[in-house]
């Protein structure tokens, strides 16, 4: 039994293992070798993410606002990785480029980046830049971008959509619209901070002192405080402020005007309903009161008891203001309001 069972044994011990075949030793190698390589690229984006919040960072410690040239512009905006939200201004502050609306709007901005830079909830998701023509020519060009000011949102991935452009022109750019604007596009509310601005108490201050002392000099003769056309001439200028429109530029901020960039044609009329520029506003006001002026003369013709010719005379004035300024006022009208079907006199 032993001698038979020695053969088996010799087989069983002469069985050759099982190993690896030959060409998958490349391969493993290769997987490894991807591996580290893959580990080390993110390694690197995280190092290069890192460098670029901590050089953010640095500058909005020092300045709300920090102005980008183009090679700033497309490091730390165009090139990942990228975990903020950046917002930026195009314009011309230069004085030779004689942008006013840029002037205001940047003062506009700087309100609503120091509301941000010195608010409590202040991280490093959300930061401030501004890209002057004149040191970032190079980047409207990039941007076909022909007209300033312009604000802009570049969100952490993807490139910006159309609603990341804000719409200035309807809107206009009061701090407290821009801070709802960026709410929409990247969640972070800022509540806006203004500086005290003394300029309107001192305004009344000295109103107040002035009316005070005209009262105390005419202190034995005030009838002048019963003259009704003197208060009536009071009343119709707070009437003309306000329905021109003169509270809504004070709270919207609108531009005087808007220059045209292809052909340099200046538009007085906003054209659309939603919005009006600082010039319409006037231009609204000196049409009411040519209107009221008119009203005023036909009053006067049929109420006085004057020469007839004269009267007659005064009517036919007060009758072409009314009509002539009246068609042109709702011609403006017309224009905003597309598709208004009635008009008087047609000016368009």
């Amino acid at each position: 039994m032993g001698a038979r069972g020695a053969p088996s044994r010799r087989r069983q011990s002469g069985r050759r293992p099982r190993y690896l075949p030959t060409g998958s030793f490349p391969f493993l190698l290769l997987l490894l070798l991807l591996c580290i390589q893959l580990g080390g690229g993110q390694k690197k984006k995280e190092n290069l993410l890192a460098e670029k919040v901590e050089q953010l960072m640095e500058w909005s410690s020092r300045r709300s606002i920090f102005r980008m040239n183009g090679d700033k512009f497309r490091k730390f905006i165009k090139t990942p990785p990228r975990n903020y939200s950046m917002i930026v201004m195009f314009t011309a502050l230069q004085p030779q480029r004689q942008c006013s609306v840029c002037r205001q709007a940047n003062e506009e901005y700087q309100i609503l980046a120091n509301s941000w830079r010195y608010s409590s909830a202040f991280c490093n998701k959300l930061f401030f830049s501004m890209v002057d023509y004149d040191e970032g020519t190079d980047v409207f060009q990039q941007l076909n971008m022909n007209s300033a000011p312009t604000f802009m949102h570049f969100p952490p991935k993807g490139r910006p959509k159309r609603a990341d452009t804000f719409d200035l022109q309807r809107i206009g750019f009061a701090a407290e619209q821009l801070a709802k604007w960026i709410a929409d596009r990247t969640d972070v509310h800022i509540r806006v901070f203004r500086p005290p601005n003394y300029s309107g108490t001192i305004a009344l201050a000295l109103l107040v002192s002035l009316v005070g002392g005209l009262l105390y000099l005419r202190r034995n003769n005030l009838e002048f405080i019963y003259n009704k056309t003197g208060w009536a001439m009071v009343s119709l200028c707070i009437v003309f402020a306000m329905t021109s429109g003169q509270m809504w530029n004070h709270i919207r901020g609108p531009p005087y005007a808007h220059k045209n960039p292809h052909n340099g044609q200046v538009s007085y009329i906003h054209g659309s309903s939603q919005a009006q520029f600082v010039a319409e506003s006037h231009i609204i006001l000196l049409l009411n009161a040519a209107i009221t002026m008119g009203m005023v003369l036909l009053n006067e013709a049929a109420t006085s008891k004057g020469d007839v010719g004269k009267r007659r005379i005064i009517c036919l004035v007060g009758l072409g203001l009314v009509v002539f300024f009246f068609s042109f006022l709702l011609s403006i009208f017309r224009s905003k309001y597309h598709g208004y079907p009635y008009s008087d006199l047609d000016f368009e």
